[in-house]
């Protein structure tokens, strides 16, 4: 073999190799990646049906139920425009209020419910992770935005 096919072949075995090396980080990367919705996109049908995602927003005052089990609780996370009702079994995190800002992590039901598998609640009255504070900014605009009336 020539030195110059030589390294052609050593050139076309490392692209080789890198491109089969970016295809398993990209795969891996798209296998674990979980977007964020905000209950008003869910109730839109903009959250995909058989995938996992994050929901963010308020735990809905008075809608905190916990079965006898001990371990399974049901609640509404809200933006305050629409509601979505979460079932979830395990620990709740410390500092889980009903009033307070939630991130919770699973998948939709075909009932329309959420099915947590991770519950994060907000670690201090300061902070809420951007995206659940920017949906529920826009759903206050959107809910408590004036309207006009027309002259008589």
């Amino acid at each position: 073999m020539k030195p110059r096919q030589r390294r052609i072949a050593i050139i076309g075995f490392g692209l080789l190799a890198f491109g089969l090396a970016a295809a398993l980080v990209l795969n891996a990367l798209r296998s674990n990646l979980v977007f964020f919705f905000s209950p008003s996109q869910v109730v839109a049908n903009a959250a995909p049906r058989n995938g996992a995602f994050r929901i963010g927003g308020l735990v809905e005052t008075g809608s905190v139920r916990r079965a006898g089990d001990g371990l399974t609780v049901r609640f509404v996370v809200t933006d305050l425009a629409q509601r979505v009702p979460v079932s979830y079994r395990g620990l709740l995190p410390d500092l889980f209020r009903e009033g307070k800002g939630v991130v919770v992590a699973g998948r939709l039901q075909p009932d329309g419910s959420f099915e947590a598998n991770q519950v994060l609640a907000k670690h201090d009255e300061n902070y809420m992770p951007p995206e659940a504070a920017a949906a529920l900014e826009q759903a206050r605009q959107s809910h408590t935005a004036p309207t006009l009336e027309a002259p008589p």
